[in-house]
C-alpha cells in the first residue's frame, strides 16, 4: 500500500521570489524526451520529484506520497527503456487526483505510456456547498501564489502540485469546473475535453476527466496519448467572440478586464487571430445543472433550446468563445460569498463542448486568474492548436515558470 506522509506546516511563499532567476522546470514530454534519449533516469527523475514534493509539503497539495512505489516504477522504466521499450511518457511524474486514484481511465493510460505515479492529491472535504478548496489531514490545501486564498477545486491539489513544479502534469476532472478553475487560480492551464470522449465519472453525465500542466504542448501530449488522436495542425485562421458575461455573469472588473487583455495581446502577437465583436446572451444554468445532477443523465433537465440554437449558430460562425474562466480571483478559505465561482464554466459541462483555461495574468494583489477558452464538439484539435497559439503569443511573465 502507498505510504501517508503528513505534510509539514510552514510559510507558504513558493512563487516570485522562489522562481526568481531560474529557468521554468521542464514539461512531462520534456521530460520523457530526456529519459528516451538516456539523459537522465527515470529513477533520477522520480527521486528529484520526491525531493521536490517534500520541499513544498507546507502547502498541502497530496493526500498521499508513494515513494517507494514511485521508485520501484521508474527502475521499470529504466529497464524497458533498456530492452527496447517505446514508452512516449517514460519517466515523466505523474500526480493523481485522489478522488479517481490510478484506477481511472486517464490514469491508467498515461501511466501505461509510462509516467511514474507519484502520490494522490488534495480535494475537497464536507462541510461547505462549495467546492473550490483541497483537504488533506495535515491541513487545507493552501494556494501558492498567496495562503490566504483557496487554490479552486475540486482538483485543488493538482492544481497546487503543478503550479509548484513538484510534477510536471497531473490527473483531475471536471463536472462544472472543477479542472478550470484550480488551473485559472494557481496559475497553469487545464483543459476540458468534448464530453463523450471519456467515460462519464458521474451518474449523470457531467464529469469529465482531463489533465493539469504547465504547457499546451502537455495538454496536446495527453489528447493524444489518452484520447488516442492524431496530432494537431497548427490554425491557419481563428475567428474568436469574446464575452465578459454570457448574459448572465456580473464578473469582476479586475478579473474580466485582465482576460480581455490576454485575448487582445494573443490577437496583436498572432497573424492567424481575429477578435469578433458579437453580443452574446445566454441563460444561466444553475437551476438545470443542480436538475441534472439530482436525477441523473435521463432527467429532463437540459439547456434550453434557445440557448443550443445560439450556441450551435455562434459556433457556425466562429471557431473559438472566449470568456474569463471564473467571475471572481481565488476566494478566502472562508468562501466565495454569494458568488458562483462556476458562473462561466459549468455550462458548457451541461453542452459538452471542449473548453480550456490559459493563465491571463494577475491581480493588483498577485493572485492569478484565467482565460477561458470553448470550441465546437469534438474540435478539440483545433482548441488546443489555438490554446499553443496563446501561448506563443502570450507575455512571459503570464505563463508559469
Amino acid at each position: 500500500m502507498p505510504v501517508h506522509r503528513k505534510a509539514e506546516e510552514g510559510t507558504a511563499r513558493v512563487t516570485d521570489e522562489s522562481r526568481t532567476g531560474a529557468a521554468p522546470p521542464p514539461d512531462a514530454g520534456t521530460i520523457a524526451a530526456r529519459v528516451r534519449r538516456g539523459e537522465v533516469s527515470a529513477v533520477e527523475t522520480a527521486r528529484e520529484t520526491l525531493s521536490c514534493i517534500d520541499r513544498t509539503a507546507h502547502l498541502h497539495a497530496f493526500t498521499e506520497v508513494w515513494p517507494e512505489e514511485a521508485l520501484e516504477r521508474a527502475r521499470s522504466i529504466d529497464g524497458a527503456l533498456a530492452r527496447g521499450a517505446d514508452l512516449p511518457l517514460a519517466g515523466a511524474s505523474l500526480a493523481v487526483k485522489a478522488s479517481e486514484g490510478t484506477g481511472s481511465h486517464q490514469a491508467d493510460a498515461l501511466i501505461g505510456a509510462g509516467a511514474v505515479p507519484v502520490g494522490s492529491t488534495s480535494v475537497p472535504g464536507p462541510g461547505t456547498a462549495w467546492k473550490t478548496w483541497g483537504h488533506t489531514d495535515a491541513g487545507r490545501t493552501l494556494n501558492p501564489w498567496a495562503p490566504d486564498v483557496v487554490p479552486g477545486g475540486s482538483s485543488a491539489g493538482s492544481a497546487v502540485a503543478v503550479a509548484t513544479g513538484a510534477v510536471p502534469w497531473a490527473t483531475a476532472s471536471d463536472g462544472a469546473g472543477s479542472t478550470r478553475i484550480p488551473a485559472a487560480w494557481c496559475g497553469v492551464l487545464g483543459y476540458k475535453p468534448t464530453t463523450g470522449l471519456l467515460p462519464a465519472r458521474d451518474r449523470a453525465g457531467l464529469t469529465v476527466g482531463g489533465p493539469i500542466a504547465r504547457t499546451v504542448a502537455d495538454l496536446e501530449l495527453y489528447r493524444r496519448v489518452v484520447l488516442g488522436a492524431l496530432p494537431a495542425p497548427a490554425p491557419v485562421r481563428v475567428r474568436v467572440a469574446w464575452s465578459g458575461t454570457l448574459g448572465f455573469n456580473t464578473p469582476e472588473p479586475e478579473v474580466a478586464g485582465l482576460a480581455e487583455r490576454a485575448l487582445r495581446r494573443w490577437e496583436r502577437g498572432s497573424d492567424t487571430v481575429e477578435v469578433v465583436d458579437t453580443p452574446i446572451a445566454l441563460s444561466d444554468p444553475g437551476v438545470v445543472w443542480f436538475a441534472r445532477r439530482g436525477a441523473g443523465p435521463d432527467t429532463r433537465a437540459v439547456v434550453g433550446r434557445g440557448d443550443r440554437e445560439a450556441l450551435a449558430e455562434l459556433f457556425s460562425r466562429v471557431d473559438l468563445l472566449a470568456t474569463p474562466t471564473t467571475p471572481n480571483p481565488p476566494h478566502p478559505h472562508a468562501g466565495p460569498g454569494e458568488v458562483m465561482s462556476v458562473g462561466f464554466t459549468w455550462l458548457f459541462n451541461l453542452t459538452g463542448h471542449p473548453a480550456v483555461s490559459l493563465p491571463a495574468g494577475r491581480t493588483a494583489r498577485g493572485l492569478p486568474v484565467g482565460l477561458h477558452l470553448v470550441a465546437a464538439h469534438r474540435a478539440d484539435a483545433f482548441l488546443l492548436s489555438a490554446a499553443a497559439d496563446s501561448e506563443r503569443a502570450a507575455t512571459p511573465a503570464l505563463w508559469p515558470g
